[in-house]
């Protein structure tokens, strides 16, 4: 019988287009979609090599005036931007922290609007806890981007509705589901050879489109095999799970016009309104304390840090009289009453910031912990985490950063307080940022609860199916 129904769902299918239709479109919405996220990376890192490019060439520039100067030539330079100056090190040549893109960044930009990928921490100046984000377009994070995990999210499940929604009811319709019946063969094994069969046609068509999809965008294959298989098995498991709600209701309601409005209704539930409430709700019942209002108490408290320098620089050399000068002549300067001023500040503001940093991870856990209510969260939380433009990867890149700032800012401490200057040697020296990508968890978890999905809604569909068949309301209704 199996073979049977594959030949006549494949004459069915090329003879009505359906394939080629199916084919033409998935294939012309991916390649755009890999296209846009192509794009998106190549902007992104041509913008970190960009501005790499610049400190290497003013790092060239300072290893030539260094060298002037070592040499007692003159220097055409205001006095206070002299290179052998800590400070200005400090502040005028500070090293680029970026965060590099994944091999699958392409696939979903996740929270990649929101976030900027490289910051220049320098030895003075607002932390980078307040300004790690970036101005971005408000109509495009309500919209999202056209990437390919929106393609596989949203498009993939309406074209499994269209291709599927009345592969039951069509026959009951035309009336060949009696002629079948007659026959003394078992009418739910025949239906889900159909649904199999077609879902063995469309998953097919999806993974050769995939495929060319990244073949076409220059992913690398052999590097980075292991996580394109995960994205397959993700994809296949999330259109069993759309095929299973399509045989539910093929026998449930069995009517191919309310078949098709129920499957747009249920689409819109699992893709639209779920993901939105538990969004929603995450907001409001773990808010986010005001950027505008945090960013206004650490400047305030920068002033009055700023009256009090003098007093906290006498605390700041009696905690550290390794920095003290016990020469009579000793003339602290501004910075040397600044850098002593930051660490009250950040003991400060630490409560401010951690309050901040604690509901957004409260409302990342909320997330996490609820994905499993919809189908369409799960997948797209294991898209941002495999392309590396999860909430928790940029949380990861932040703190990276911030620990950086701190240990630039420390290494030129010691050397104003010792009123020692800055030369080649110590040039070579120079802290540098080495980003350490979050390593992507176990997908297992996710992969199972699709699963779950999948087999629950095949279940109740196997029991509606023998209650209308003993109530003979299965081919009658």
């Amino acid at each position: 019988m199996f073979s049977y129904n594959f030949k006549y769902e494949l004459k069915t299918l090329v003879r009505s287009k359906w394939l080629l239709i199916l084919f033409a479109v998935l294939f012309i919405v991916m390649l755009f979609a890999g296209y846009n996220g192509k794009q998106k990376v190549d902007k992104r890192v041509a913008d970190i090599e960009k501005v790499a490019k610049s400190v290497e060439e003013k790092d060239k520039t300072m290893l030539s005036v260094l060298d002037s100067i070592k040499k007692g030539h003159n220097v055409n330079m205001s006095y206070w931007l002299l290179p052998n100056k800590p400070m200005n090190i400090g502040y005028s040549y500070p090293r680029v922290a970026a965060m590099r893109p994944q091999p699958l960044a392409f696939i979903s930009r996740g929270q990649s609007d929101l976030f900027t990928h490289y910051v220049q921490p320098k030895a003075y100046g607002d932390s980078f806890l307040y300004n790690y984000t970036e101005l971005a377009n408000p109509i495009q994070l309500l919209f999202g981007s056209f990437d390919i995990a929106f393609v596989i999210i949203y498009i993939l499940p309406l074209l499994i509705i269209a291709f599927s929604y009345n592969i039951f009811s069509s026959e009951k319709e035309y009336g060949s589901l009696r002629l079948i019946a007659s026959q003394p063969v078992s009418i739910i094994q025949w239906v889900l050879h159909k649904l199999s069969l077609r879902f063995l046609w469309l998953t097919l068509l999806t993974i050769i489109t995939i495929f060319i999809t990244f073949l076409v965008n220059g992913y690398s294959f052999s590097e980075n095999l292991a996580p394109f298989l995960k994205m397959l098995l993700l994809v296949v498991t999330y259109m069993l799970f759309w095929f299973s709600i399509v045989l539910l209701v093929n026998i449930y309601i069995n009517n191919s016009a309310k078949n098709a409005v129920s499957l747009l209704a249920i689409w819109v539930m699992v893709i639209l309104i779920i993901p939105a409430v538990v969004g929603q709700l995450s907001n409001t019942i773990y808010p986010v304390p005001s950027r505008t209002e945090l960013i206004a108490e650490v400047r305030e408290l920068r002033e009055e840090v700023t009256k009090k320098q003098d007093k906290i620089l006498d605390n700041f050399l009696r905690d550290h009289p390794e920095y003290a000068d016990h020469s009579s002549t000793t003339n602290y300067s501004f910075w040397h009453k600044y850098l002593a001023s930051q660490d009250l500040i950040e003991d400060e503001i630490k409560p401010i910031v951690n309050s901040y940093e604690t509901q957004l991870e409260k409302q990342q856990d909320w997330i996490k912990n609820w994905q499993y209510v919809s189908p369409a969260i799960i997948l797209q939380q294991s898209f941002n985490a495999l392309a590396g433009t999860s909430t928790a990867n940029y949380q990861n890149y932040r703190k990276q950063v911030s620990g950086f700032a701190k240990t630039w800012r420390d290494f030129f401490v010691p050397m104003l307080y010792k009123n020692q200057d800055f030369n080649a040697n110590t040039y070579t020296k120079l802290p540098r940022f080495n980003y350490q990508s979050l390593i992507a968890s176990s997908l297992t978890t996710q992969l199972v609860s699709l699963l779950v999905f999948t087999l629950f809604f095949i279940g109740i569909s196997l029991l509606i199916f023998q209650k209308k068949l003993q109530k003979g309301t299965l081919i009658n209704s």
